[in-house]
This record gives structure tokens, C-alpha cells and sequence, in this order.
């Protein structure tokens, strides 16, 4: 199973991936993160970025989620190459992209949607403009309607509990924890 947090930057998203992979390995379950591949994007991003970076950023994230894939029963993905794809609409169109994201923006089994809360703080790489940071959440906004992809959206007032809101919406997906092969056979009391 694998899940994105999508949204513009400077919402939450790496740190609800932190929270819920922990919610998750608490129930007994193996959880990879694909962290935010833009951070080592050596071109430029932000509103400077380009064709070539954003394709760098897409062929790097599909890489990194190949791989965790291998690695665990969960994936949780900090961004997703539909995010990827609305930073660079910005540099322009790229026909020749958007077939490829179509289609493995269809490999997540779920896409929750962080929305803005607050202004991005400076973190020595993230652009800290307002006005850009909503026109990447209009533009994710706008990409999942024409796309006619769902998406769960956490409610603003509720951040405190996004990350349990968004194992609830997870949780029944994943179905029961595989039980032991061998051991125990349940007693009458609990069958």
C-alpha cells in the first residue's frame, strides 16, 4: 500500500509522514518513508525552477518509491509526482510529462491533502512567499479536479489531529494485521 501527503510546501507533510508512520509501526506494521526528494534537487526549484529539474524531481520521487515498495507493506510518501507535476506547471506546460503522472499519480492507494494553515517558515531551502505557496495549493486544488483524482482533505481546525485522521482514513484499507501461523489456537472466549 502506498499513500502521499500532497499539498504546497511549508504545511506539515514531512512531519505528519513522521506521526503517522509511527501510528502505523504501533499497530505492528512496516512502514517505509519517501521523504521530500526536491530537497536534493541539485537545480534550481522553487519559483526559479525549471523543466529539467522538475523532471529530476519526478524521475527521483517514482525511484525512491520503486525502492521503499521492496522494502515494506507500507509506503508513505512526503509529496507525490502530482505535487511534483503543479511546481512545474509554473516553469510551463510539458506535455510529454503529464502522461507519466497521470499514470503514477494512479499507483497511490490514497491522497491526503494538507492544506495551508500558516505562511512557509524559512528553512534555508523552501520559497517563503505567500502568494506562491497558494498558487501551488490552487494548483494541486485544480490538477486533482481536471485529473478526477480523490483525495482525502484534513480539515484546517483539526491540526492537531491530522495525523490521526489520517489513519482513520488508512485503516480501512490496509484490513486486519496478519495473525501467526503457528502458536496459540484462540479459545472459545475469543472466537
Amino acid at each position: 500500500m502506498k499513500f502521499a501527503f500532497i499539498g504546497t510546501h511549508g504545511v506539515g507533510k514531512t512531519t505528519l509522514c513522521f506521526e503517522l508512520a509511527a501510528l502505523l509501526k504501533k499497530r505492528d506494521r512496516v512502514v517505509e518513508m519517501v521523504h521530500e526528494v526536491a530537497r536534493f534537487c541539485p537545480l534550481p526549484i522553487n519559483r526559479e525552477t525549471t523543466t529539467d529539474a522538475q523532471s529530476w524531481i519526478l524521475h527521483t520521487e517514482i525511484a525512491s518509491e520503486l525502492e521503499a515498495q521492496h522494502k515494506a507493506e507500507i509506503v508513505i510518501c512526503d509529496r507525490s509526482v502530482l505535487d511534483n507535476y503543479c511546481y512545474l506547471l509554473q516553469a510551463g506546460r510539458a506535455p510529454m510529462i503529464e502522461p507519466l503522472v497521470r499514470w503514477w499519480t494512479a499507483t497511490y492507494d490514497l491522497l491526503i491533502k494538507v492544506p495551508i494553515v500558516s505562511p512557509p517558515g524559512f528553512d534555508g531551502l523552501r520559497d517563503t512567499d505567500t502568494a506562491f505557496q497558494r498558487k501551488i495549493d490552487e494548483t494541486i486544488e485544480t490538477t486533482l479536479a481536471e485529473w478526477d483524482f480523490p483525495a482525502v482533505r484534513l480539515d484546517r481546525e483539526r491540526r492537531a489531529d491530522w495525523a490521526a485522521d489520517s489513519l482513520e482514513s488508512i485503516l480501512p484499507l490496509l484490513g486486519p494485521v496478519q495473525q501467526p501461523l503457528f502458536g496459540e489456537a484462540p479459545s472459545e472466549a475469543t472466537r
